[in-house]
């Protein structure tokens, strides 16, 4: 199955420098129907997308701007949106402009029936797939999953360990991978990302009681402070009524408990910081993923998700 990356990924690459390097390198990627990426300049007040092509002015038409425009199903600010930014598209044909400049018309909505026919609407619950963040909401991160196509990553399913708002985890333009949960018949795809981060034993692993570690706070409950020490693995300390979520902190490990998946901590010190964001480790490195237990096997609690069965 041919793969379609998100939109940027071939922005920069040797092979679409090339291609819009002069008209001729554009008539020949015309004449092989290639998919090219460069930046919109320009959103009209007709919604039709100005494209940099260098030396000759790029043209997408509104309704070629994306999948849905035609019908009403996307909106303009699809179109908008794209202002500045690298969009994939073919090239459709050349004309003269008023002035008799070479002008070339393009078409994103073609690139990305293509990618919804060939790529998307062929996933299976369990692929894993490169995608890029778009955009971030409270209840989840927007995601790129090929040629401008989106979905979602729903909050509760970023990461084991609860986090606020999906900015604790990702930045906009972020490349990461995610897995598929389900593929409806149109071609609306669910993600999930969590289960990449590894089991509560992988992560556990990472640590040993008596050390003192770094941790970021969640949450401060009435019961006790839950730190975070990675993404997918978060304990409990004391009780503390000056902590607040999102502080950094340093946290002694007091024992790691297998068969009740729970890390005991001392909190020794909390504190602001601007850390620069870590980046994602990645437990997966497979592109499938048909089963996932995030549970001990001696934890009586099973935590798993299995996705052949969706």
């Amino acid at each position: 199955m041919k793969r379609y990356l998100p939109e940027g990924c071939l922005w920069n690459t040797p092979e679409n420098t090339a291609a819009l390097k002069s008209a001729a390198t554009l008539q020949e990627s015309w004449r092989d129907g290639r998919i090219l990426e460069a930046r919109v300049i320009l959103c009209d007040s007709g919604h039709n997308l100005i494209v940099d092509l260098g030396g000759i002015k790029g043209i997408i038409p509104k309704e070629e701007g994306a999948i849905g425009i035609r019908d009403g199903s996307t909106k303009d600010i699809a179109l908008i949106s794209r202002v500045n930014k690298a969009v994939c598209f073919r090239i459709q044909r050349f004309e003269k402009g008023p002035g008799g400049e070479t002008v070339a018309l393009l078409s994103r909505r073609q690139v990305q029936e293509e990618c919804m026919e060939s790529y998307v609407k062929k996933l299976s619950p369990g692929d894993v797939i490169p995608v890029r963040v778009t955009h971030l909401e409270p209840f989840g991160a927007f995601v790129d999953i090929g040629c401008g196509i989106p979905s979602l990553i729903p909050i509760d399913a970023i990461s084991v360990s609860r986090i606020s708002h999906p900015r604790d985890r990702f930045s906009p333009g972020q490349q990461i991978r995610a897995v598929v949960r389900q593929v409806e018949p149109e071609g609306r795809v669910s993600l999930t990302h969590k289960e990449l981060l590894g089991t509560w034993e992988e992560n556990a692993a990472l640590f040993s009681p008596g050390e003192t570690v770094a941790g970021v706070i969640r949450s401060s409950e009435s019961y006790g402070v839950f730190i975070e020490l990675t993404p997918n693995l978060a304990g409990l300390a004391e009780p503390r009524d000056d902590v607040y979520p999102g502080q950094h902190a340093s946290v002694f490990i007091k024992s790691l408990i297998p068969e009740k998946m729970k890390v005991k901590l001392i909190l020794v010190d909390a504190f602001d910081a601007a850390y620069p964001a870590q980046s994602v480790r990645y437990f997966v490195q497979d592109d499938h993923l048909a089963r996932w237990q995030y549970s001990p096997p001696v934890c009586k609690k099973v935590i798993e998700t299995i996705f052949d069965e969706f």
